[in-house]
């Protein structure tokens, strides 16, 4: 059965009601964004929610490379494992936000790549080698909880292969176009083949901007700030956008990324950007609307939807209604 997620940004006293709500609706998880200087510490508000729960799942989405250690985010993503009883997921890409707040560029894939490597060795309970000294997180032996499964965030090649050498889930942040998250799939299959890994072992899923409104042009404006934080993925190399339909607004949105309004409709790389791509890279309609397309994105292969749902400057009640029609009326579809 497909999992249907959704994301929100850890802001302290909010955390447990924002994971009772999404469990009482029916979700089966709920991620929380790592963009420190946007919101709170995602650990503490993931350990709080598995607390007012008991089945739904909780992740980072996403955490980078750079502002921890992988000992330190092992180390984390366990306790909320434990705390959770085994329902923690470490979601991981190059950073954005987290780190163009800080002053920096998405860490280079080969900085993501040999992360995962130390990271997944300490996960398992093995040893690292820093540099001679022999390091290893001593207390995961007696959690008696399974590893935490690692989920890359994928949307360019380089990245996609290193989650089929390496992840144990990848997501792909490309919007709601299905040939390419085809594309994606037989790609990270490949390349964990050519890893001498079980392409089988893999678990796919999609990070997909819906809004459940028949005014469509209320919709569209629901999603505008979070299509162009999706979007703006594919514009951050030629090789991402590559031969796509859309590739000018990619490359668009990708050069003149607003950091200071991020997830805003009212961006500057937002103006100009028509609704018809708004439309296209989301997920925009009626409810029957939103099961046609998310059924065909789901029949690629992916395991789970991680459907984003809002921009930071939207009203709240539009959002709030659409979530509730979600849950309501498009959910229960897939169940």
């Amino acid at each position: 059965m497909t999992e249907f997620w959704q994301i929100t940004f850890p802001m302290p006293g909010n955390s447990e009601r924002a994971a009772r709500s999404a469990e009482d609706h029916g979700w089966d998880g709920l991620y929380f964004a790592d963009t420190q200087c946007l919101s709170g510490d995602i650990y503490s508000a993931m350990c709080l929610a598995a607390k007012a729960t008991s089945r739904l799942r909780v992740g980072t989405s996403v955490t980078n490379p750079v502002t921890r250690l992988p000992a330190v985010t092992a180390s984390a993503i366990t306790t909320v494992q434990v705390e959770s009883d085994g329902r923690a997921v470490l979601g991981i890409g190059r950073g954005d936000s987290s780190l163009g707040y800080l002053g920096q560029k998405p860490a280079p894939a080969s900085r993501l790549e040999r992360y995962l490597e130390q990271l997944q060795t300490y996960l398992r309970g093995e040893s690292v080698d820093l540099d001679g000294y022999d390091s290893r997180i001593t207390w995961l032996a007696g959690t008696g909880q399974p590893k935490v499964p690692v989920d890359v965030a994928s949307t360019g090649p380089r990245v996609i292969a290193i989650g089929g050498r390496l992840a144990d889930r990848i997501t792909f942040a490309m919007g709601a176009d299905p040939m390419r998250i085809s594309r994606g799939i037989a790609a990270a299959r490949e390349a964990a083949r050519e890893a001498g890994r079980d392409p089988d072992e893999l678990s796919f899923g999609a990070y997909v901007n819906v809004a459940c409104d028949d005014n469509r042009q209320r919709g569209i404006d629901i999603l505008r700030g979070s299509t162009g934080t999706f979007a703006h993925f594919s514009g951050m190399s030629k090789a991402a956008s590559e031969g796509l339909q859309d590739a000018p607004v990619f490359r668009h949105i990708g050069e003149n990324y607003d950091m200071a309004n991020h997830a805003s409709g009212r961006a500057a790389h937002m103006e100009g950007v028509p609704d018809d791509f708004v439309a296209r890279f989301s997920v925009v309609g009626p409810a029957a609307y939103c099961v046609e397309r998310l059924r065909e994105l789901i029949d690629q292969g992916l395991d789970r939807l991680v459907l984003l749902t809002g921009s930071r400057d939207v009203d709240p009640a539009h959002v709030a209604a659409s979530v509730e029609r979600l849950g309501n009326e498009v959910l229960p579809e897939f169940r």
